[in-house]
């Protein structure tokens, strides 16, 4: 991988990490498509820089981090079951992370569901996130470990079915990333070095430039989607990834396989 592949994949999740279209998705689309390199470091930059884009939460959402002691126990609840899942099936993800069929089908899938997802669950006014609601919420995040489902409309979907509105569940689904990229991060990093592999200064320079150009560029999107979102819904979003998915299944089958990352 050299820099100016980094800055597209960091742009792509930027832009992609607070949409429900799959930020991981799109990174190993790109880099498919883009011919990077198959091996672990390739891995290891899609998920750590990810941590870049889900940290401009805290600065824009700076106050609401610093609530009551009971929006941390219901964030802790709501990020138990990634913990168990990740835990569990941490080898099955990463084989699935080597497959872009995968990311296809899930798209294609995903997409329809989202067309739907308005008329299931409306536009409720309800902002109250109980314990329960958190720990459920949870639990339709870890569906986001099939690549291409994305863990932002997993758990915004998630935050409807508990009769939340749509900014109430995005917000949310916002704050939840925090402590579950940062796992995230953590866990593939000590995999990493665990299976034997040291990041050299080239690498460590590509992580900082993914990580401050994901921060920049979700700064600007985020805000954008809230206010797109609790207007307008999920069928754009849903007709895009159907479209992508069956781009991506016509180009794999019938004109060129696509690579693994």
């Amino acid at each position: 991988m050299n820099t100016l592949q980094a800055l597209v994949l960091a742009i792509i999740e930027g832009i992609t990490e607070f949409l429900p279209v799959s930020s991981t998705g799109h990174m190993i689309i790109a880099s498919s498509f883009f011919g990077i390199e198959h091996d672990e470091f390739t891995k290891l930059f899609t998920i750590v820089i990810q941590l870049g884009a889900i940290l401009s939460v805290v600065v824009l959402y700076f106050k609401r981090f610093f609530q009551t002691l009971e929006f941390y126990f219901k964030l802790f609840i709501a990020f138990i079951p990634a913990v168990v899942f990740g835990l569990l099936f941490s080898k099955k993800i990463d084989a699935l992370l080597e497959n872009p069929v995968t990311v296809a089908v899930s798209l294609l899938l995903g997409g329809m569901l989202l067309l739907k997802v308005d008329d299931w669950f409306g536009n409720s006014e309800n902002t109250e996130i109980t314990y329960m609601k958190g720990f459920k919420i949870g639990l339709f995040q870890c569906l986001a470990m099939i690549p291409g489902v994305s863990r932002s409309g997993a758990s915004i979907v998630g935050g409807m079915s508990q009769k939340l509105s749509r900014t109430a569940a995005a917000e949310f689904s916002f704050f939840l990333a925090v402590p579950t990229m940062l796992g995230a991060t953590v866990k593939k990093c000590y995999d990493y070095y665990k299976d034997g592999f040291v990041l050299t200064h080239d690498q460590v320079n590509l992580l900082i430039i993914g990580n401050v150009v994901a921060f920049i560029v979700a700064l600007l999107a985020i805000k954008s989607f809230i206010g797109y979102l609790s207007k307008n819904g999920f069928q754009v979003f849903g007709y895009y990834r159907i479209i992508v998915g069956v781009a991506l299944l016509l180009i794999h089958f019938f004109i060129h396989p696509l690579s693994v990352i």
